[in-house]
């Protein structure tokens, strides 16, 4: 089911801050930004071999970096999984007991479907399941 690490998730305050020190201190190429503002969020696409890093600047008080930062500082927020189908992931998740935040897709940074699994049901880490076209 799980292709590949698609993307790491790093929460930050400053998003052009953080931009500087992954790319001009790490040497990462910035592939561009976007705001998803069903997700309350402007991202930052700095890819690494296969997989990528996406920084994550809050475009609202109320949105879930805001919130994540708030309670925890600035730091890795998710792990983000390939999957070829999301709709069949969730279903065997779902059927293996984990609990799901989406029980449905939503729209995610880069045009990808995603979806969230609940925490408490994997260890204390906010799993994303990711699948792109």
């Amino acid at each position: 089911m799980i292709g590949k690490i698609d993307h790491i998730g790093i929460a930050v305050s400053n998003l052009d801050e953080a931009v500087k020190l992954y790319r001009d201190v790490l040497g990462l190429e910035l592939h561009g930004t976007e705001v998803v503002p069903e997700q309350k969020v402007r991202v930052a696409f700095l890819p690494v071999g296969d997989t990528e890093v996406e920084l994550l600047e809050s475009t609202s008080a109320e949105g879930p970096i805001a919130k994540f930062i708030e309670a925890k500082g600035q730091g890795i927020q998710h792990i983000a999984f390939r999957v070829d189908d999301i709709e069949a992931a969730l279903e065997e998740m779902k059927a293996k007991g984990m609990r799901l935040i989406d029980d449905k897709p939503r729209y995610g940074a880069g045009g990808a479907k995603i979806a969230f699994l609940h925490p408490k049901s994997t260890g204390g880490v906010l799993i994303e399941l990711c699948e792109r076209k």
